[in-house]
């Protein structure tokens, strides 16, 4: 735990035109991996465009490592289908928190992220100053699928502690 830096909390909000697995709908989850933490949603019944507003928090020791997300559909007698999966680099938002922001007005943009080849980001991403937090709301386009979107909100959570904090 020494190179412990602090909790990541990222808000699963919703899916957006999810592929059908299922007859007419599908039953999705999302699995989030980073190293040997895997953190799993819950499944929304019969939904394309789910409403998960669930949040997952990742402990980070090294922010070099992506986090890896799966989107799955749940199926009662078979393995659950593959419902696409993205990478989210996690470096430019611990970048941010590195920089130990104070003071300054809340909604203030402190970086902006393009979408790019090297990552999964369907449109422009920012990572916000927002009332002494810093948090990156993001919309992810999911790979090896022919259709869909997750959207995300990164949240630091500083740890008394973590190296993050320390000067």
């Amino acid at each position: 735990m020494e190179n412990w830096m602090g909790l990541l909390r990222i808000h699963v909000c919703r899916g957006i035109n999810l592929a059908i697995r299922d007859v007419y709908s599908s039953d999705p989850y999302v699995i989030l991996k980073m190293g040997d933490l895997k953190l799993k949603t819950r499944v929304v019944k019969q939904n394309t465009n789910p409403q998960w507003n669930e949040d997952l928090t990742l402990s980070i020791e090294d922010p070099n490592l992506p986090i890896t997300m799966f989107v799955y559909d749940k199926d009662r007698f078979s393995l659950d289908d593959k419902m696409g999966d993205a990478e989210i680099d996690a470096r430019p938002f611990v970048e941010v928190v590195k920089m130990k922001l104070n003071n300054l007005q809340s909604g203030t943009i402190v970086r902006t992220i393009q979408p790019s080849k090297s990552n999964c980001l369907s449109e422009e991403s920012y990572i916000v100053w927002e009332n002494g937090e810093i948090t990156q709301k993001m919309f992810v386009r999911l790979r090896n699928v022919e259709c869909g979107e997750v959207e995300l909100q990164l949240k630091w959570i500083g740890i008394p502690g973590s190296t993050l904090l320390q000067t």
